[in-house]
């Protein structure tokens, strides 16, 4: 695909959405396009997240160990997807086992070229902060929502 493909897919990821053309262009040129056959994994949960993935094309089930260590399917997510975004900034693990349901590509970003932009823009740091914010609060509220079935 084209640098602008990359560009355009990545202006609709929300993480990216509010970040200008100019800078998307240096995380679409310093990103990696990787393809992965139907049925094999992309990342193992419990993996250390080096990276994040934007889901180019294809589908993936997101899997979790549940109580008995049997992995159970959580969700399926599709083009524009943001997997690991935390691991941009920061070493974690990776929270799911991410399984391609069909042939499909992903552009990987690393995080020292994520770093290096939050460095040198810092607009796009405070973006990136605002979303991050929305996304804890979003998950607050969801965990709060389901607070009075454990009371």
């Amino acid at each position: 695909m084209a640098l602008n493909d990359d560009i355009a897919l990545l202006s609709n990821v929300s993480l990216f959405a509010d970040i200008g053309e100019d800078k998307l262009r240096l995380i679409a040129f310093g990103a990696e396009r990787r393809r992965v056959a139907k049925g094999h994994e992309l990342f193992r949960e419990g993996a250390p997240a080096d990276c994040a993935y934007a889901v180019a094309a294809g589908s993936f089930a997101l899997s979790n160990a549940n109580a008995q260590g049997r992995q159970q399917q959580v969700m399926t997510v599709g083009r524009g997807a943001l997997l690991s975004e935390l691991a941009l900034i920061s070493m974690v693990e990776r929270k799911f086992t991410a399984t391609a349901q069909a042939d499909s590509e992903v552009i990987r970003i690393n995080r020292p070229l994520f770093r290096r932009m939050l460095e040198e823009y810092p607009e796009v740091t405070a973006m990136v902060e605002a979303r991050i914010r929305e996304n804890i609060q979003a998950m607050i509220r969801r965990v709060e929502a389901l607070a009075g079935r454990f009371a």
